[in-house]
């Protein structure tokens, strides 16, 4: 009985070995093989807008590269959380991608009480791929300079208010950073559901000034309804070559908020594939075609940011952004 107990054992042993070499032969065949189908890149916010064009001009050069269709879907809803936890719930074989930002996986742990995923945990982080700066705009009745403006606020406690896309949301963050920066500057916040409410809001002479991407406000700049008197970044962009940073602008030295964007993947995917994606992902952001339509969305490229430097990219922006989002004392449901 007992060599007959022997010999199954033998056998089953055996039929597992092989079993777990033929599986790790397959899989190693399916990374070496990587990509041989289409590749869906989710886009967690609707159609329409700097991130989703962004997205979908990014998808267009990856694919050439890669050789394959890069699909681009959009899966908005709960300011692009609800896009994320569906990538984070795939498969990490490398086929199921998440175009994220700033919102989803910078400030999303910070603001959410009850958060679907872990923007560190729970995706393997394949490259930053574009920073967007936030510029300031103003109602041209205002001051003609960002200094005389704050001289004003600062004369005329919670005479002056400015506008956001809404509560919670990055241009609400930049709002309160510059006040904060500025020593507590005494200008209230008006929550607006979008920039298409903000903007006519800030026109109008609801709002004094507002917060928002410099591609969305520079052509109300150049048409003269509003007024940019500051830019967000280390440097002038060339959409603008006449708009100060708020550095020159103010006087300070290191005030920059850059909306970013990145691609990620469920996490777990294998070192081979994450690798294929980052070569590709920097051939990608070197296409002519979209460097030129990236610089008139004012967004920079930004190749070389991958895997390991990519995590620490996005750990070291959720550390820079905890304080001021803490101080707002706001969750989203």
């Amino acid at each position: 009985m007992s060599i007959v107990k022997g010999r199954y054992w033998r056998i089953v042993l055996c039929s597992f070995a092989a079993f777990v070499i033929s599986t790790s032969a397959i899989l190693v065949y399916a990374q070496g093989n990587y990509p041989n189908r289409p590749i869906k890149l989710i886009i967690p916010f609707p159609p329409g807008g700097p991130t989703d064009i962004y997205g979908r001009l990014y998808a267009q050069s990856l694919s050439q590269v890669l050789g394959v269709p890069v699909v681009s879907e959009n899966r908005g809803g709960a300011a692009g959380a609800i896009g994320s936890a569906e990538v984070k719930r795939g498969n990490p074989d490398g086929y199921t991608l998440l175009f994220a930002t700033v919102s989803t996986h910078g400030m999303y742990n910070l603001l959410s009480a009850k958060p679907q995923y872990d923007a560190i945990k729970d995706f393997s982080h394949i490259a930053v791929i574009g920073e967007a700066p936030i510029a300031f705009a103003f109602n041209p009745a205002m001051p003609s300079t960002f200094k005389e403006f704050v001289e004003q606020v600062r004369a005329n406690p919670s005479k002056f208010a400015y506008g956001s896309s809404g509560e919670g949301t990055f241009l609400h963050y930049a709002g309160e950073r510059l006040k904060v920066t500025l020593g507590g500057l005494p200008l209230q916040h008006i929550p607006y559901k979008g920039s298409g409410a903000s903007l006519p809001a800030l026109m109008g002479g609801e709002i004094s000034m507002t917060a928002d991407t410099l591609s969305t406000v520079i052509n109300h700049h150049k048409s003269g309804k509003v007024r940019i008197m500051g830019i967000a970044a280390n440097k002038r962009f060339p959409i603008a070559p006449d708009i100060p940073t708020v550095n020159e602008a103010l006087g300070l030295t290191d005030f920059q908020i850059m909306a970013w964007y990145a691609i990620m993947a469920p996490a777990g995917l294998p070192d081979a594939i994450l690798q294929k994606l980052a070569v590709a992902n920097d051939k990608a952001l070197s296409d002519p075609h979209l460097l030129e339509r990236t610089s008139a969305l004012s967004i920079q490229a930004t190749p070389g940011i991958t895997g390991a430097q990519a995590t620490q990219f996005v750990r070291q922006d959720i550390e820079r952004l905890s304080p001021v989002i803490k101080s707002l004392n706001f969750k989203l449901d």
